[in-house]
């Protein structure tokens, strides 16, 4: 018997996500000990928890008994700090399985998701793995999102073979160059018969204001949002989506009754009643990415594209002065290995729209004066 024929012909079919490489694993594959690397490839926040969420999970006396499957801590907590009413509120093991809830209420094979690419890679796998028919309207070249495309993709049914267009993923800001949509072209959106899923995952560190208020008034509106960047938890996997009453109470249904775990959530209860430190590390995270966004544009050969996110997006020069690596890759490519050796990690996408680009995290000011030692040192 071939029990592999047995598994969903578009699942095996399908590319898996790709993440980035273990901290542990490179560091073994480096030959380095892990605090002589600089982790700048996964927009991680590198101030970590408050230190209320690291003595509420210390302090936590229930970590044998299942969490709350209604949340109720933790929406009331969230909801008190976005100003929105819990219960349009939801909460998963990172926005990554609130994303998926989301796909599975909405696709049915026909289905069609679209995406706004280059953009996060999460929306491309989960319309895999529903069997979305996936569609695609390209960014600019700035990264700025083709409003009247999109229009005319929904309207004039541009991809036939379509049943209904279901779902539409923006980023804001966008990951991985941190652009953001205005508030006319999102209301260009909101107007479109699809639902809008707003991904906020980086809007602390934006100079506009989440757009969650707007939620109670938009049936079509859907904000993600996530612990893992403002509050340094990546690793408790915490996140949350505001909902549209008529969508949320579906939700409920196919969620996993357990998640998030208890230790994620008593640490984001603890980090927002800490506001002062969650508020400090955004500005002190805002400061050196301008920081670090003006010395790597010193360099002449990286183009540094604005960032409203904790990471800037940089396009190499074809002449940058980049050694070793196969001759056939892109110099971003040949970049991010020659950094690696170093034990600089940044990020290297191998897709349409960025094989010439690294992304780069924003990390303490030491870690970006490493950074700028290890590239400056490519040029000697």
């Amino acid at each position: 018997m071939d029990v592999e024929t047995l598994i969903n012909p578009h699942l095996r079919a399908m590319q898996p996500y790709t993440p980035i490489v273990p901290f542990e694993v490179l560091s073994r594959r480096l030959g380095r000990r892990p605090e002589d690397i600089v982790k700048l490839d996964a927009n991680e926040n590198p101030y970590g928890p408050s230190p209320r969420a690291l003595e509420a999970i210390a302090h936590a006396n229930t970590l044998h008994i299942y969490p709350d499957p209604d949340q109720t801590a933790l929406r009331e907590a969230i909801g008190d700090y976005i100003g929105v009413s819990p219960e349009h509120i939801l909460c998963g093991a990172g926005a990554d399985e609130v994303i998926d809830l989301i796909a599975r209420a909405f696709i049915q094979p026909g289905d069609a998701l679209i995406d706004l690419p280059p953009t996060f890679g999460m929306y491309r796998w989960v319309a895999d793995v529903v069997n979305a028919a996936y569609v695609a309207v390209p960014r600019r070249a700035d990264f700025s999102v083709d409003v009247q495309a999109v229009q005319a993709l929904v309207t004039s049914n541009l991809a036939p073979t379509v049943t209904n267009y279901k779902l539409l993923f923006v980023a804001d800001p966008n990951n991985p160059d941190g652009s953001t949509i205005c508030d006319e072209q999102l209301r260009a959106l909101l107007a479109l018969p699809v639902v809008i899923v707003l991904d906020e995952a980086y809007v602390d560190f934006s100079a506009h204001s989440s757009r969650v208020s707007w939620v109670p008034a938009h049936d079509n509106l859907i904000v993600l949002r996530t612990f893992s960047k403002l509050a340094g938890m990546a690793g408790l996997r915490v996140g949350y989506g505001v909902f549209p009453l008529p969508i949320i109470k579906h939700l409920w249904k196919i969620k996993q009754p357990y998640t998030p775990n208890v230790a994620g959530t008593v640490a984001a209860i603890a980090a927002l009643s800490d506001r002062d430190y969650l508020r400090e590390n955004v500005r002190w995270l805002v400061i050196e990415r301008r920081r670090m966004s003006e010395l790597l544009g010193r360099l002449g050969w990286l183009h540094v594209f604005p960032s409203e996110a904790n990471f800037v997006l940089c396009r190499v020069a074809e002449g940058a002065p980049v050694n070793g690596g196969d001759p056939r890759w892109p110099a971003a490519r040949r970049l991010k290995q020659a950094l690696e050796q170093q034990g600089v990690l940044v990020r290297y996408f191998d897709r349409d729209g960025l094989r010439d680009c690294v992304r780069i995290s924003v990390g303490r000011p030491d870690q970006t004066d490493r950074l700028m030692a290890a590239l400056e040192a490519l040029g000697r």
